[in-house]
């Protein structure tokens, strides 16, 4: 099968988006599909310090192609670059057929490949990963018609857990029925436990986007609350975002010491399972999520996780079960999971080993990539769903047109 991948983000950008788009082309490349990846990637230096930039890197097996999003850093012109992937996919597709377009994203790169679909006749499968379906839509008058447009007429939409289906649901009117529930994977080989016997103080990790909507400024008000307590910690801040000053100032202003809390930066994902190994629990106080890469990660790297009740974390964490869980934004409630989890040893010990047993029986690459194969199966013969307007209305209000990045 020809399939046509077209990535929201790729590496060198940092995102749960490009973890799975680099995981899924593995899977494709080992069961023999030939695959042309079409990523768009920020180039400029404001894009590059939140996310990471620069064009993709090749990709074993895969045809790359680097789109920079020229529109989106320069003035929020969404619609220059969806011209622009619209047009690659066209021309690439004239040389060599696709049999099927995948799209990561519902906005900007969904719409794009509906589009795509409807010039050249090939179907398409849309992934809904996490901000399309949480804000995208209920942002401006644009977006909202492009996202009911994905929803109603993709010819396959994968979305992560149930959680998610109820509020997308919710918030645009979609049809449950219309989505294949596909969890999240990680990859069990690569991401592995440490060798244990630390010793000190309980070692406490966030990695990822470094943002307010992931619970970050939260964290970090909670460990106040533990030294008011006297409850000893080290805790590390892993990643790059758009919180990471807001962040930094907040450390500062609670008079955090370097020693206390460690903000480290960009993380090659290369050096990604080793900066796992090196703690002990794993910190995601996030707001929503799509279905987390980074409670994953942790969970085969065997540490305890503390987390949220929140869209797509509930769907694979149970509280007291593989994880403790409170209710997003509540501080006071996270640093008492945090104290508990620091304070008892056992149970921190059981959560990290249910967790560890259930990442490696659930939620391995190879059967979630197979799941996807079998739809781009159920779906490569069918007609592209061509019912809909091609145009969308133009909505200046959009508060994604002064960060594009937030998107």
């Amino acid at each position: 099968m020809r399939i046509c991948f077209v990535s929201r983000r790729y590496f060198p950008a940092i995102s749960g988006m490009s973890v799975y788009a680099q995981n899924l082309l593995r899977e494709l490349v080992a069961a023999g599909h030939e695959v042309t990846m079409i990523s768009q990637y920020r180039g400029d230096a404001f894009g590059t310090r939140v996310y990471g930039g620069g064009p993709p890197p090749p990709v074993p097996g895969v045809k790359v192609i680097g789109l920079e999003q020229i529109g989106e850093q320069t003035d929020g012109d969404f619609e220059r670059d969806i011209e622009t992937m619209v047009a690659t996919i066209v021309a690439e597709h004239a040389k060599t057929p696709f049999d099927i377009l995948h799209a990561q994203y519902g906005y900007p790169t969904g719409w794009a490949t509906l589009l795509a679909s409807k010039a050249i006749g090939v179907p398409n499968v849309v992934s809904i990963q996490g901000g399309d379906g949480h804000w995208v839509g209920s942002c401006c008058e644009t977006h909202r018609v492009a996202m009911c447009a994905v929803l109603a007429h993709a010819n396959a939409l994968l979305i992560g857990g149930q959680s998610f289906v109820g509020e997308v649901c919710e918030r645009l009117g979609s049809d449950p029925a219309r989505f294949t529930i596909v969890p999240g994977a990680v990859d069990t080989a690569r991401f592995t436990p440490g060798p244990g016997g630390h010793v000190g103080p309980v070692r406490l990790f966030y990695h990822g986007r470094v943002d307010r909507r992931k619970g970050v400024l939260d964290f970090i008000d909670a460990l106040g609350l533990l030294r008011a307590r006297g409850v000893p910690f080290a805790a590390i801040i892993s990643g790059i975002g758009p919180d990471v000053d807001s962040s930094k100032a907040l450390a500062a202003e609670l008079n955090f010491s370097e020693r206390e809390i460690r903000f480290t930066g960009y993380a090659d994902y290369d050096t990604v399972p080793d900066l796992y190994r090196q703690a002990d629990v794993f910190v995601s106080p996030t707001y929503a999520e799509g279905f987390s890469n980074t409670i994953l990660e942790a969970m085969a790297a065997g540490l305890a996780v503390v987390s949220t009740h929140s869209v797509g974390v509930s769907d694979c964490l149970r509280d007291e079960e593989n994880g403790l869980m409170v209710q997003p934004g509540d501080v006071v409630a996270l640093a008492d999971a945090l104290a508990r989890v620091i304070t008892d040893e056992p149970l921190r010990r059981r959560l990290a080993e249910d967790g560890l047993a259930e990442c490696r029986r659930v939620y391995s690459w190879s059967a979630v990539g197979g799941q996807i194969m079998d739809v781009y199966a159920a779906q490569v013969h069918a007609k592209p769903d061509t019912d809909f307007a091609g145009t969308l209305p133009y909505d200046p209000t959009c508060r994604f047109r002064a960060e594009p990045h937030l998107l």
